[in-house]
């Protein structure tokens, strides 16, 4: 029957209190569901979107913000990379801006038909979504190389770390605390005088990987980017008029700034000799024969011999023509060494003299010159005569490869597995994490499992023993029980360790289960629950001739569905959500639970993935309420007797 009838609704007074009511009651479900829609949605953003509070991803249905994210993942949260392969200013990625046309459609047919005959080496390029240096995620591209290990050695860990002289405890490199493997699947641009091309088993497995991927998956390092963002800007700052000032060029921006591939003549050649020298990594360098002899009298020189230069090569020379100026490509450490002091020079110590590349013998070689002698190739006819027929280009100099033109139109292609890619990774990650960490997910399971059916056994009997035997200090007893819900758990937990450690049960179940196995709580609650059940139940029982556990099993227990589910609800919330205590008794890594490892993970990971972790943490507990309140309703609206 309704409090008020269908009479005194129809007043204005009680219509407007109705309505307030009804107004009240939905800024309260706003006001709790809001907060958990933009943790929903931050948990699929990255580093880009992660400030945007949104409860809708706005990649989801805008291209460009899309754009913006994928070339975030691409470049592996590198924006001076970006900067370097395409020639732009962006400062951030939030300041990427997508394309609206192929700029040049003509030169990307010419890049792709390039990339299609020219095997470029693994150095010269890395692949997408290989890292995510802020995000702290497992990319795509990262994902792919696990995979492709996995099945190469038939998903046996053993096998991979015997074959490629690895230490990896588990499929997940990513969160592996041996930093030097996890270094060797990383982004490898090799670019800096400082940066040393990775070597050993594993970084050749990492390289073959590379050259298995498709074209439009891989970004070629721009040697020229790197001159322009991290030796001229650092040398003559942003401002292209110091820089034309200090060369007596007009350039409008440092977009038109080229770096040649042999030594230029007039401006810019100072520039051009201390960077390949001092700057650039000797990968990218190049020494011709005109200097051979040269070299092989620096190589015998520095080491006293040529008996002894050849045994610090690896190489058995029988005379100084042996001895070639390296690839530094396949060079050995020792030879890559020597080319490096060659190329900045050398001083023998003895004699005074010193040893040192000329500078008409240098080249650099790099994607941008195999393209530029690719395209001259081409269009080389008549005695050496280039005819030119790109629009917008006279000869090959000027021409930048079209790598951003490339990467769009594979952009607009793969739009739906780019959504879905940013969509799942930060749940792959947390998952994986979950998975391939220790043993906590099936710690938990245990727990949990152990911890409801204890506190469904030991509280009801307790509860039951007060409840049917009218004891004199009963009072007392709950009064007990009462006080010890006085003292949180944080003030226990020292005294409770201490316990434990004399016991010898540190790092045990026993230890996670035996503090919690009673509570006063429940105790209480049931106690209550048990002594509104009707006595004549239990004397007809008892004149039928049943046990005291017979009529706890079949009477007592039967009829207290809705309040054990409230205690197996509440005895499962307290030893899935148990951190603290959990990490205190056992600091065992084997016997740490899930949200220990959770904890460990959010330590390391960004604020999307801390998100991601939260919600798939909480769809078990979730499970149970839903599962219990079943229970409890029923035990509501359903009377127990009927």
């Amino acid at each position: 029957m309704s409090i008020i009838g269908k009479t005194g609704r129809r007043s204005a007074k009680i219509m407007l209190l109705l309505s307030m009511i009804y107004m009240l009651l939905t800024l309260g479900a706003v006001t709790m569901v809001y907060p958990f829609l933009i943790m929903l949605s931050g948990s699929v953003k990255s580093s880009v979107d992660s400030r945007e509070y949104d409860l809708y991803p706005r990649y989801l249905h805008d291209d460009a913000s899309l754009y913006r994210k994928h070339m975030e993942g691409f470049f592996n949260e590198s924006v001076v990379t970006m900067r370097e392969v395409y020639g732009v200013d962006n400062l951030t990625f939030k300041d990427v801006k997508r394309p609206s046309v192929c700029s040049n459609p003509a030169l990307l047919a010419e890049w792709n038909e390039f990339l299609a005959k020219e095997k470029l080496p693994a150095y010269m390029f890395s692949c997408g979504y290989i890292d995510a240096r802020e995000s702290k995620v497992v990319p795509a591209g990262q994902r792919r190389f696990r995979d492709y290990v996995s099945k190469k050695y038939s998903g046996d860990i053993g096998s991979v770390n015997s074959a490629l002289d690895t230490h990896f405890s588990g499929w997940n490199w990513y969160f592996e605390s041996t930093a030097g493997d996890r270094s060797l699947i990383l982004g490898q641009e090799c670019l800096p005088r400082y940066v040393r091309q990775a070597s050993g088993k594993f970084a050749a497995e990492f390289d073959l990987f590379k050259l298995s991927q498709p074209l439009e998956s891989r970004y070629y390092l721009s040697v020229e980017g790197f001159y322009r963002e991290r030796y001229i800007k650092a040398r003559y700052s942003n401002d292209i008029g110091r820089y034309n000032k200090a060369h007596k060029t007009a350039y409008k921006s440092y977009s038109e700034v080229r770096l040649a591939d042999f030594a230029p003549k007039g401006a810019g050649l100072s520039d051009w000799e201390d960077f390949v020298r001092n700057t650039l990594n000797p990968l990218w360098v190049r020494v011709s024969d005109v200097a051979r002899s040269d070299y092989a009298e620096y190589v015998i020189c520095k080491y006293g011999g040529l008996a002894q230069a050849g045994r610090a090569h690896g190489r058995n020379y029988s005379g100084p023509v042996e001895v070639r100026i390296p690839d530094p490509a396949s060079a050995s450490s020792s030879e890559l060494s020597d080319f490096e002091l060659y190329l900045s020079g050398w001083t023998d110590k003895a004699s005074g003299r010193v040893f040192v590349a000329p500078l008409q013998a240098i080249n650099i070689e790099s994607p941008e010159s195999r393209f530029r002698r690719f395209l001259t190739n081409k269009y080389t006819i008549n005695d050496d005569v280039p005819i030119f027929t790109l629009a917008g280009y006279q000869n090959a100099d000027g021409i930048y490869p079209p790598q951003r033109d490339m990467h769009y139109a594979a952009f607009l292609k793969n739009k739906s597995e780019i959504r879905r890619e940013f969509l799942s990774r930060n749940y792959r990650t947390v998952l994986d994490y979950m998975v391939f960490h220790g043993r906590g997910v099936w710690n938990t399971v245990w727990y949990c499992f152990l911890a409801v059916v204890l506190a469904l056994i030991v509280n009801p009997m307790a509860a039951y023993a007060l409840s049917r035997y009218k004891l004199p200090t009963s009072y007392k007893i709950l009064l007990f029980l009462m006080l010890t819900m006085a003292f949180p758990p944080m003030v226990t937990q020292i005294p409770v360790f201490l316990m434990l450690r004399e016991f010898g049960l540190l790092n045990t179940f026993a230890a996670l289960l035996l503090p919690g196995l009673a509570s006063g709580y429940s105790i209480f609650l049931l106690k209550g629950f048990f002594d509104s059940l009707p006595r004549e139940l239990y004397e007809s029982a008892q004149i039928d001739g049943a046990g005291e556990w017979t009529m706890f099993w079949h009477i007592t227990m039967s009829l207290s569905k809705p309040i054990l589910s409230v205690i197996a609800l509440h005895a499962f919330t307290l030893a899935y959500g148990n951190f603290m205590f959990a990490l205190l008794i056992c600091q065992d890594e084997r016997m740490w639970t899930l949200m220990v490892w959770l904890y460990q993970l959010q330590q390391r990971c960004s604020q999307p993935v801390v998100y991601a972790s939260l919600i798939i943490a909480a769809i078990p507990t979730f499970v149970i309420f839903v599962f219990c309140q079943k229970i409890i309703m029923r035990g509501i609206v359903i009377p127990s007797e009927k």
